[in-house]
């Protein structure tokens, strides 16, 4: 009978005499320590072909802790159909100059961006299922939305969302390339850790900004820009709804970071639905102490066909990345735009939205994987390129169905956590936002004041990449707060990686160090100073 080596584990915390081992398929490392000895035992059998082709028995799981698992990153990352297809991203209202509330994108309604959010996560999770047969999901990445909407879209540069679509879908085929070549490896070289550990940092900065913003919690001012919302309730023109939207937000932002500390499963999910129950508690009190503009958010409330959100999004997502991607005319339109601007606008922007979606799945692999012990014996992630095209088809099959770049979602690690170890696991995460699909009703409900909290909780946890910067090396400090800073103060996350691009190349000639500079670096660099020089 054929035998196998099978993990063993001290129960001391003694790394004495410790040695990895991999397993016959897929290198997953494992331990023997101290002095206990590999046990010897006969590979399980599955129990059917589904169990075969994903290994479920053999890699130690069976079929209810997946499915647990499945279900528990679910819960932990469908926040993203609300926040994604609502407020602060691609459907919500802005005030422009005449403070009008204006549509960011016309024509584009939620219950479309909706589906095309859903569809964008189950093609996505299937990949990782059926390709790397993970236990990882995915869906459409905060912070390269964010990207999408406040800087190519409503910097004024004439691009269209079916524009941006094209964008994406061109990021995604770029990101196959690499990966199949294996030039990601060094384009990711290529880019200055102190940018790197920055990029996080200043896109977490930025979503928490437009969450609060979103939640009224800062508000414009002209002599400062922006402050923070009032809540003296003995100043002239005081409203209670003036202050519910701020106030249940901010509410919301405590509950998610206690239920967070808490470990309870779902921490983002549980503030967003407590928030919008909030919500409407406060606004029935304020109608019933007669409180102004609180009927409204009632008279307001429709429930529509679940059926006609797909209908909205075959009208206004499905396929415009062909139909209208390529027509740029508004672009061109604009005084002193060009062909030649357009290429490079193009070039940047795809290289911005490919870095962005490079580094955070590669730091969620790394971090989910190791929650898990699916690490192979150089410790990095087990069919690492297979998850990394996983993640690149996604994000083209995501830009045909009319949402952003589809990326693997850190809250991945609450599903492996759960005990999720196969491809199966995510299998059922996808079937969950099947289902999902056919809630945009029910969806639609959800206020501001609930999204805004979970916008704002990604800035939190987007910020522990500012531990990696080595603030005692005052080159790396300088580039890292160049990055970061330039991306929120600037409001652009474009222009805060090329500033921190430009600024480490500065930095590193002017320190006599020019020779640490590669080539694909000093490209790069070119680039984005063409970016900043010829266009707006």
């Amino acid at each position: 009978m054929e035998e196998e080596s099978k993990q063993t584990v001290a129960s001391d915390d003694s790394s004495v005499g410790s040695a990895e081992m991999l397993t016959p398929e897929d290198g997953v490392a494992t331990q023997a320590t101290g002095g206990d000895a590999a046990t010897v035992e006969a590979e399980p059998k599955p129990r059917n072909r589904v169990d075969k082709f994903f290994g479920i028995t053999k890699s130690g799981s069976n079929f209810k802790t997946e499915i647990v698992a499945g279900v528990t990153t679910f819960m932990a990352m469908v926040y993203i159909l609300l926040v994604n297809a609502g407020t602060g991203m691609f459907t919500a209202s802005v005030e422009n100059a005449d403070k009008v509330l204006v549509q960011i994108i016309p024509g584009l309604t939620f219950e479309a961006m909706y589906i095309a959010t859903a569809l964008g996560a189950i093609a996505g999770t299937m990949f990782m299922a059926l390709i790397a047969r993970m236990p990882l999901a995915q869906a459409s990445g905060m912070g390269i939305n964010a990207f999408i909407v406040w800087t190519l879209l409503l910097e004024n540069t004439g691009l269209t969302y079916a524009n941006c679509m094209m964008f994406t879908l061109l990021e995604g085929a770029v990101f196959v390339i690499l990966t199949v070549t294996g030039l990601r490896k060094k384009i990711f070289e290529a880019i200055p850790k102190s940018v790197r550990y920055a990029i996080p940092v200043g896109i977490g900065l930025f979503i928490a900004f437009i969450g609060m913003q979103n939640a009224g919690i800062i508000v414009a001012k002209s002599s400062t820009l922006v402050t923070f919302k009032s809540f003296n309730i003995l100043a002239d023109g005081f409203t209670f709804i003036g202050i519910l939207t701020p106030l249940v937000a901010i509410i919301g932002v405590i509950a998610i970071a206690v239920m967070s500390k808490k470990n309870v499963k779902g921490a983002v999910l549980w503030g967003i639905l407590g928030s919008a129950v909030l919500y409407y508690i406060m606004a029935a009190l304020g109608v019933a102490a007669k409180a102004q503009g609180c009927r409204e958010i009632f008279t307001s409330i429709t429930m529509d066909n679940p059926f006609e959100a797909f209908k909205l999004w075959g009208q206004q997502s499905a396929g415009k990345v062909f139909t209208e991607g390529f027509k740029f005319g508004s672009y061109l339109d604009i005084p002193g735009n060009s062909v030649g601007t357009l290429i490079v606008l193009l070039l940047t922007s795809a290289l911005s939205m490919c870095m962005l979606d490079m580094f955070d799945t590669i730091g969620t692999l790394y971090g989910a994987c190791a929650k898990g012990n699916l690490l192979d014996k150089e410790g990095k992630p087990v069919r690492m390129e297979k998850m990394m095209l996983a993640d690149a088809i996604g994000t083209c099959v995501g830009a045909v169905a009319g949402t952003s770049t589809v990326t693997t979602f850190v809250e991945s690690s609450a599903g492996v956590s759960a005990g999720g170890k196969t491809g199966f696991a995510a299998l059922i995460t996808a079937a969950c936002f099947t289902l999902a699909m056919f809630l945009s009703p029910i969806a639609k409900l959800i206020p501001s004041a609930a999204t805004a909290p979970a916008l704002i909780w990604v800035g939190v946890l987007m910020m522990s990449s500012v531990t990696k910067i080595d603030w005692t090396d005052i080159a790396e400090a300088a580039v890292a707060f160049v990055t970061f800073g330039v991306m929120a103060f600037g409001y652009s996350i474009s222009k805060g990686i090329g500033a921190g691009m430009i600024a480490y190349v500065v930095i590193t000639i002017c320190t006599g160090k020019i020779k640490k500079i590669t080539i694909p670096t000093w490209v790069i660099t070119v680039l984005f100073i063409a970016m900043f020089v010829l266009t707006n």
